[in-house]
């Protein structure tokens, strides 16, 4: 089977892509999903008070407004349904191949087509969109003994139910995003929970609230009104820019805002210091809850900050010695972002992985296309992803690229991909401008790559990026015929 366009992935990159296609005319397209639904990692992570940090009427589609959003800030199931939504209401169900890993992506240079090894049969396509996202892997922490733990581990990422919490001695390793929203929920429920904490986190309240039953008739009736409440929060955060990139020394204002939140949360003082962070605010991902400092207080918790030595069987012993105890172990730790596994199954047209681009070794264009892999583009590439906004008005803006270019190359029958000087001008441009943004104040973070260089995030406004993409520009590629 050979097709215009392959997909890989179904949550909002995947069907974002989809939408998007269709409405530039091309219609010869599938998407290939490894699971048995789609949703991508708001399918994925189901662990207890999993919830968006960006506002819900910011963090979905321009096109697809939901007028029932119940919360301000939306909890993983309500997102998941929202993407269930768009995919029926777009018809997009039926090109949806689930069960389809796919293990391998290369291009051949004689038949001019990309080539997909799947767990269900091959495909050949013309040209490839990567949606896998950034937040795909779960990443285990690299501890000596992990393997040896003889009660269930489980991964945030990977949550599983049938684990039982209720009574048990219960240890989570790290305090970043999953784990502040998780800690709070299982804290009451366990006999005993260990919390072991690398670095602090800086930590704001949450301001996710129920929406009023007459705000949902208001969206309802008036959309406008909706789209002005997006475009207000997208406005709101976008002025987080100036500090951020602009002058990270505005960035001590929140830092004060943070540091009278921790204490008016937490009474003991020693507890307080260990929570507190000593790196710029912004450095490390700003993070959201009301919630967990309470939960760190509780008589059953136990924060632990000495490094943890090694895993073994009854628990985890930490480098004093001690061997805290535990039935169950519960792993924090993020994802594979920088070095995702993706990147190590796409080969381009001389053989080389798209792994390089992250490791620092392969220039990009607009986070979106590679010199030597023709007709292939990746959302949530290289420095697409944001500190302070929706990821969704990203790939929207990359989107817009995409399917100009897509356009000439399927209607010409051509091979359309950057040339090496526009990609090298784009990647040197972001990598310059990267060290003095709060991201290069010199914390240690998952937004850098092995050589300590950031290519995660977007260092600017996100309309830069939106007026970036609007377009195919010709002259930046070549357009072989």
């Amino acid at each position: 089977m050979t097709l215009d366009v392959a997909i890989i992935g179904s949550g909002f990159g995947g069907l974002g892509a989809a939408i998007r296609l269709r409405r530039a005319g091309i219609d010869d397209f599938l998407i290939f999903e490894r699971a048995g639904d789609l949703g991508g990692t708001w399918r994925a992570n189901t662990y207890p008070g999993c919830r968006c940090d960006v506002s819900s009427n910011l963090y979905s589609f321009s096109f697809a407004p939901n007028p029932e959003w119940s919360n301000s800030y939306s909890y993983q199931p309500e997102i998941w349904t929202y993407l269930e939504r768009v995919a029926g209401d777009f018809e997009l169900v039926e090109r949806i191949r689930f069960h389809h890993d796919v293990r391998d992506i290369s291009f051949n240079p004689m038949d001019r087509l990309w080539h997909l090894t799947t767990s269900a049969g091959d495909v050949q396509a013309r040209a490839v969109i990567l949606a896998t996202g950034g937040l795909a892997e779960p990443r285990l922490p690299e501890i000596e003994g992990i393997a040896t733990f003889a009660g269930p581990l489980v991964h945030t990422a990977a949550w599983d139910d049938d684990v039982a919490l209720d009574g048990k001695r219960v240890g989570v390793i790290g305090t970043g995003a999953s784990a502040i929203q998780v800690i709070p929920e299982i804290a009451p429920r366990v006999d005993h929970l260990d919390v072991f904490q690398r670095t602090p986190s800086w930590i704001l309240p949450h301001l996710g609230h129920p929406v009023k039953a007459r705000t949902k008739r208001l969206f309802r009736f008036l959309p406008l009104t909706q789209r002005v409440s997006r475009l207000l929060a997208y406005w709101r955060r976008e002025l987080l820019v100036l500090g951020f990139v602009k002058n990270p020394t505005r960035m001590k204002v929140g830092e004060r805002q943070a540091l009278e939140f921790l204490e008016a949360s937490v009474a003991n003082p020693i507890l307080r210091e260990e929570l507190t962070p000593h790196y710029r605010l912004g450095c490390k991902r700003v993070l959201l809850s009301s919630d967990f400092y309470p939960a760190i207080g509780r008589d059953n918790v136990t924060l632990v900050t000495d490094p943890i030595a090694r895993i073994e069987p009854g628990g985890v012993r930490t480098r004093d010695g001690v061997l805290h105890e535990l039935d169950v172990l519960v792993c924090a730790t993020g994802f594979y972002v920088t070095d995702n596994p993706i990147g190590e199954k796409v080969h381009g047209a001389k053989g080389v992985a798209l792994a390089d681009a992250f490791r620092g070794d392969l220039a990009n264009y607009k986070g979106t296309s590679f010199p030597d892999f023709p007709n292939l583009f990746m959302l949530s590439g290289p420095n697409t992803s944001l500190g302070h906004s929706s990821i969704i008005f990203m790939l929207e803006s990359q989107l817009n690229y995409v399917a100009e270019a897509l356009c000439v190359g399927l209607a010409r029958h051509a091979l359309v991909e950057p040339t090496r000087e526009a990609a090298t001008a784009w990647t040197t441009q972001l990598r310059e401008k990267l060290p003095s943004t709060v991201w290069g104040t010199g914390c240690a973070s998952w937004y850098l790559n092995e050589h300590g260089e950031n290519t995660t995030i977007w260092p600017d406004f996100t309309f830069r990026f939106r007026k970036a993409t609007r377009h195919f520009e010709p002259r930046d590629h070549l357009i072989q015929s």
